[in-house]
Order: C-alpha cells, then structure tokens, then sequence
C-alpha cells in the first residue's frame, strides 16, 4: 500500500486535478469537475479519483500527507466579474480620479488585433473602487524622494472617517513615489487604524509600501487594491480548504502557486500574486522536467478547457515580467512570462453573423463541457462536441465515465448552428473546426517563438493540458521542433508543477542607483551600500513570512537579485546576484560583469554600451525552504509492440481522407519503448493522445510519449 506523502491540486475552469506523489516519488493523477461555489468538493472528488488508481481511500491515505500545494483561478474569477469586497481609496489630492480613468491600454487589453486598431470597440471595465470611495489629501513627493508639499496632517482623519461612514470593508492607501519616501502613507496607516479601532469596525488597511514599494504609481496601486478587493475574500476560501483538509487527517499549511514560481502559504502578506496560479504550475513543471531530462530551451503549451497557454524556458530560465497585466488592470508583481488566448476544448463555436465565416471563443463553457453533456444546459456549439461527431472521443469514457456524453445531442446542435449555415456535412463542419482551431494555436506559438528572435527548431516543445494531447499533432505540424514531448501525466501536468515548486517567497524594492561609467570608488561604494540595505530590508521581510510557518532563518536559503539597465534605456534585466554580501568596489565591477553577460545573450554582444553608464532600478530576495518533490519515473524498456492488454478494440473516426478505423488504446496499460503508429487514439480517463495520418508516437522510460512527424 502507498503512502502519499505530497498533495498537489489545480482548480481550473472546467476541471480540478489532483497529483498525489507517495514515499518513493511515485504518484497518481486524478480528475474531476470544478466546483465553483465550494471548491473543496472538486477537490476531494479529485483526490477519490486519484487515490483509486493505487486502490486506496483518502480517510486513510490523507493523513500520511507531509505537505499540499493548490493553484486554482477564483481570485482571478473575482476580479472579472468585479465581485470583491468594498473597498476605499486614499490618494493625493488632485489625483483622485486616476484609478477611474486607468492606463490608456487598460481600454483595450485583451483584445484582439483587429479590435485594438479600432478605437471605437475600446472600452474601461468598471473601477474596482468607485469614484464615492475615493479620497484625497495634501502632499507630493518628487521622483527623487524628496518632500516638495508635506503631507497636510488635518486632512488625514476627515478623509479617513469618510471612508468609514461609507462603510468599507478595506482602505487601501497609495502617494505618489511613496516607494521612495514611505513616512507619508505609514503615518495616514496608523491614524486609520486608530479611527477604525475608536469606531469599533472591522476594515483592513493596506498601505502600498507595505506591500508593493515599487515604481509606476498605477500599477502599484492596482496591485494593492487587488489585495483588499479579491485577495483577502480568497483567503477566505482558502482556509475552508484548508480545514476541509484538515477534516480529513491533514496536518500541513496548505500552500499556493504564486506568480514568480514559488509555492507561499495562505498566511502569505501578499496573496494578490497567487491570482493566477494555475499555469504558472504547469510552467514550473515544464522547467522541473526539462532540468531531469537535460533538455535548456522549451516551448510550453498547455490546453485546458477555457484557454491556450504558451510560455518560453530559454537556456534553463524562465523569464519574469514585472509589470503584467491581468483582468484588465496593469498591476506590480513578479509573473513568469506567458502568453494566454481563450481557446481551448470547451470554447463556443459560432457563425459570424456579419462575414458568415467559423468564430472560437473567446467565451467557453467551461466545467459544462459542450451541448453534447446533457447536464451542463449548454445550447452553443464547443470544440468538444466537434470532438465527439467526427469520433475522437470516447463519448461513455470522458473523464473515466463520471460523465455520460451524448454525441446524438452534439450531431444534431453542429449541423443546426455550422454545418447547414455552411453547406457542410456535419462530419465536414466539425473537423473544420477542429483544423481552424489548431491553425490559430500554431500560427500562436510559432508567432510568439519567431517574436523573441528564435526558431521553433531550437526548442523541444511540451504539450499537457486535459486538452494538449488531443491537439499535439495539428498544432505542431511543419513547425520543425526539436522533439515534442507528451507527458503520460499531462491532464494534471499543472498540479504536478505545483508538487515540483520550491516552498519560496520572494519580495522587491525599486531603486534608482545610477554609475557612471569610469564613477570613483565613492560614488560605487554608497551605490553598494544602500543596494546591500534594500537586500536586508527584504531578507527580513522574506524570514518574517517562512516564521509564520515556523521556520527559523537558518533554514531559509536566501538569493539576492537585482534588476539593472544602461543609463537612459528602457528595460533593465533580472539578474541573479554572484555575490552574497556587497562589501567594496570589486563586488560592484562582478554585478556589472554579469549584468553585461546576461545582455549579450539577450540582446547582442555589439549592444554593450558602457560609456552609458549603469542603473540599479531593483532589489530582489528570494527565499527557499527544502520540500519533498516528485520523481521522474523511470522503468525498464519493454519492447516495440504494445501489450495485447492494451488493445481496447477499434472506433471510426472522420479525417481528412474520410471515415478510418483508428486502434484504441488504453494509456495506462502501454509499456516504455512501446511504438504507436497512426492512426491511434490513446485513452486515459483524463485525456486523449490522437496519434493521426503523418504522425507516430514512441513511449519513453520515462513514461513520456514523443509525437515524432514522419517525412514524406
């Protein structure tokens, strides 16, 4: 009998997986429908599932459980249908409409190219705190951090009672360049909490140096008022996790995915990071399993119900963007570099009323599948009933059968909504949308590679996702990769990333520390000096949250980072420090030698511009603490042909050359060295491989499948 020792779950969408890892490293996927309104159903509906495969029940598997780790999108959900908490703003008088009026992109993020060029399709979503809750007081900090009005102490406690008497339940406190002179918005701070003491209320107070002191007064504030609006309401939900977890014998901290790639715990300062941590967990897998394989440079493709997700690993690394944008709201936090567009195995399929032409998503159904579940009460089109008519899946085995598909129902609704308005078979309609699908996805990632400056046939490319294996082959066709790597586990290839993440967290400071190129050793060593503060400043912060799960600093590894440009440019790069401590002249000329190093191979070596000088803009510390981890399975080869038990029969399937008989085979049942010619079609109650004309697939030790295109 297992004894599961890891629990990792990512809430998606459609569905909520479940990576149980045991003793040995060995583990199991399981799968099941997101529960929306109560999360911790799916979850457990998830984890049976899981624990099925190893004969095993949770009463008795859950409490060997050392550690769990969830990824999930309800924060993310919160934000885009603005339902979150009422929150009041503080700022400087004359700016108190900024948040209303936003950045001038916010108007059009998300769109799509043709709607971005056209400025009458433009508009602003709804501030997350109205203009009503919104006040302003007296004071004004330069860029330099230097006081040009102080701040008009009077005016503090009206502007605070305001917020009160409006009933708020949070009030988030943002001043402009407050990250360089932060005693302005801590004194507003403490008044606040002294007034809301006196009249016996329960609001939260969230001052922006508190949480993000960095540059870009927008996105700062954005961020911090994403913390009083959904972070805090999804700390609600989870807790009840958590102790839903603990109902069952747990006695772990549940952590979560946050955005640079670590896994934090739900007692987390700063929970807005963790907004959108489902694929951020299937990235760190990819990079947890692209480090045991030897493998540098991948392309990471994850296709869920709701979405395509793309991502780069260039040379073992993962790139950060500090300045993202999510929900239609430009914020300040550290997020893994990926690309997202709305199309994935649940999105609707329609005729354009206007050009009469196929239209995908961007709205899904989401965990309802498609017309053909007659429990979900969708009427639109999906690309999983165009999946069930032409016969690549298995209607009475989607998701090990908890769910009983209709293709009767899916026939009938393509030919009603596209195959008539087309003049198509109904056969003809679904598998045009099936080819226009992965057009749009390979057209995507070959777009987003050639966009960095690199060719698919640099890259090994990673397919996971419930959805992925389904579309492997459409989507990588002629696009040259190295290799395309399947993983057997890729339906829960998200959570398995959160299984693999460090437990770390991770804070930043902005700087402004400019070098003069040839500068004295004065001017290096104070520049060194207030970089070595920031670095401590942080380090405690880091410490003071592992000490809430009672971990002393001496168990903490502490990584030092900061962020440098050429004077005067536009972006700067994130840089892993080569020092530990900045202690003279040398230490900067070793920060400035790796800077260069990291810039000519970003950029190029005839790029270096010294004669410029040199920018400090940011203090970064990284704190990791040890955790179990998965392990990479490896078995004994077992030959070329598949076992006779693996065989499960044959079902017609409609391709390009017409109906074919496609072999079944059951994933879990096929041996490593086993060779799958097409056209096959490889089941797993959590997803399914489609091996088609042009293609074969070979299972390695490892249990992963590589989907090799043959040459004409």
């Amino acid at each position: 009998m297992a004894k599961s020792q890891i629990l990792a779950i990512d809430a998606g969408g459609t569905m909520t997986d479940t990576f149980i890892i045991d003793e040995k490293g060995d583990f199991v996927v399981g799968k099941a429908q997101t529960t929306p309104d109560d999360e911790h159903i799916g979850l457990m509906n998830s984890a049976k599932d899981a624990l099925g495969q190893w004969d095993a029940e949770v009463e008795n598997e859950f409490p060997h459980l050392r550690a769990g780790v969830y990824s999930g999108t309800a924060m993310l959900n919160r934000l885009v249908s603005r339902v979150g908490r009422r929150v009041g703003l503080i700022v400087n008088r004359g700016t108190e409409d900024n948040h209303r009026m936003g950045r001038g992109l916010q108007s059009f993020l998300g769109y799509s190219y043709s709607d971005r060029i056209h400025i009458n399709t433009h508009h602003f979503d709804p501030p997350l705190v109205p203009r009503k809750w919104t006040v302003g007081v007296t004071e004004r900090v330069d860029m330099f951090g230097n006081v040009v009005i102080p701040l008009y102490e009077h005016e503090i406690e009206p502007a605070v009672q305001k917020l009160i008497d409006e009933d708020v339940e949070a009030i988030v406190i943002s001043l402009l360049h407050s990250y360089k002179y932060p005693m302005h918005e801590r004194k507003i701070r403490d008044v606040a909490k002294d007034l809301i003491k006196k009249a016996n209320k329960d609001i939260q107070v969230f001052a922006t140096v508190d949480y993000y002191p960095v540059r870009k007064e927008s996105h700062r504030t954005n961020t911090t008022i994403v913390e009083a609006y959904a972070a805090e309401p999804s700390r609600k939900t989870l807790e009840k996790m958590d102790t839903a977890l603990k109902e069952q014998g747990t006695d772990f901290n549940l952590r979560i995915m946050a955005s640079h790639g670590g896994t934090i715990s739900i007692k987390a300062n700063e929970l807005a990071r963790t907004c959108v941590s489902g694929p951020i967990g299937g990235m760190i897998g990819a990079k947890y399993l692209a480090e045991n394989l030897g493998l540098k440079n991948v392309a990471c493709s994850d296709i869920g119900g709701t979405s395509f997700d793309i991502g780069l690993i260039t040379q073992g690394d993962l790139a950060i963007n500090s300045d993202p944008d999510m929900a239609r709201l430009v914020l300040s936090l550290p997020l893994v570099s990926m690309d997202t567009t709305g199309a994935g195995t649940g999105s609707y399929v329609r005729i354009d009323p206007n050009y009469g032409n196929l239209t995908l998503g961007p709205d899904s159904a989401g965990s309802r599948v498609g017309v053909c579940n007659p429990e979900g009460g969708i009427d639109t089109v999906t690309v999983s009933d165009c999946h069930v008519v032409i016969g690549l899946i298995n209607p009475d085995n989607f998701i090990g059968g908890a769910i009983k598909l209709s293709r009767e129902r899916s026939y009938q609704a393509v030919k009603k909504q596209v195959a008539d308005p087309l003049g198509l078979t109904v056969e003809e309609a679904a598998l045009g949308v099936i080819e226009l699908l992965e057009s749009q996805l390979r057209n995507y990632l070959e777009s987003m590679i050639l966009g960095k400056g690199y060719s698919p046939s640099q890259y090994v490319c990673f397919s996971y996702g419930g959805g992925g294996p389904l579309h492997t082959a459409g989507y990588t066709q002629g696009l040259g990769f190295e290799d395309v790597l399947i993983p057997a586990w890729a339906a829960g290839f998200s959570a398995f990333g959160c299984g693999a993440a460090d437990f770390e967290y991770r804070y930043d400071k902005t700087l402004d520390l400019n070098v003069d190129d040839g500068a004295d050793n004065e001017s290096i060593q104070k520049a060194g000096r207030e970089l070595q503060e920031s670095w401590d400043e942080l380090k405690a912060k880091v410490a003071e949250e592992f000490k809430k799960n009672d971990y002393a600093p001496e168990d903490v590894q502490f990584r030092l980072l900061y962020r440098m440009q050429y004077q005067g440019q536009l972006n700067d790069l994130e840089i892993e420090a080569p020092i530990k401590e900045f202690k003279g002249v040398e230490d900067f000329q070793t920060l400035v030698e790796t800077f260069e190093d990291t810039y000519t191979r970003v950029y190029a070596k005839s790029a270096l511009s010294p004669e410029l000088g040199y920018s400090i803009t940011g203090a970064i510390v990284r704190g990791v603490v040890d955790v179990p981890k998965p392990e990479i399975p490896v078995e004994p080869i077992y030959g070329e042909t598949p076992p006779k038990e693996s065989f499960l029969g044959t079902r017609q399937v409609f391709w390009k050359d017409g109906w074919q008989l496609a072999d079944i085979y059951e994933m879990e049942k096929l041996m490593p060295g086993n060779r799958i010619k097409a056209f096959s079609i490889i089941e797993s109650t959590a997803t399914t491989l489609v091996v088609p004309t042009g293609f074969e697939a070979y299972l390695d030790e490892n249990r992963i499948f590589h989907l090799k295109e043959l040459k004409k």
